[in-house]
């Protein structure tokens, strides 16, 4: 299984009032982390959407563990936990690098959707270098 580590530092504007980052935050983490992972083993967002997949958000979900506060340098950690010719299932794990405590963990799970119809498509069958590719990454 690839695991794909991404850093960030998080920024003043995504923490509420007592000073934690937003709850919310973390779905936009389990994007960055998901779009590294992609973009490092070579297969980038912007390169899928040419050639006619989109991969919209089907089910998600986090579970919070410790809170991140203003200016913790965290690292994400993802993984592909299930592939199909249908779905694709990332898992994440955002730990706190200074200590390597984990703050929170989920996944996500994104149906592959033709761009042109907006219907879903069989990734085996229409772009199967693409599926073939995401299974070795498994």
């Amino acid at each position: 299984m690839r695991l794909n580590e991404t850093k960030l530092v998080t920024r003043y504007e995504e923490t509420d009032q007592m000073g934690i980052i937003y709850h919310s935050n973390y779905f936009v983490y389990f994007e960055v982390g998901r779009t590294d992972f992609l973009k490092n083993y070579g297969m980038k967002y912007n390169d899928m959407e040419k050639i006619g997949i989109i991969l919209p958000v089907i089910e998600v979900n986090c579970k919070y563990k410790v809170s991140a506060k203003y200016a913790d340098e965290l690292i994400i950690k993802t993984t592909i936990e299930k592939l199909s010719p249908t779905r694709i299932t990332f898992n994440y794990k955002i730990v706190r690098e200074v200590d390597g405590v984990l703050l929170a963990e989920g996944f996500t799970e994104h149906a592959f959707v033709s761009k042109e119809s907006g219907r879903p498509m069989n990734l085996k069958k229409i772009h199967k270098e693409v599926y073939l590719k995401l299974e070795g990454l498994m």
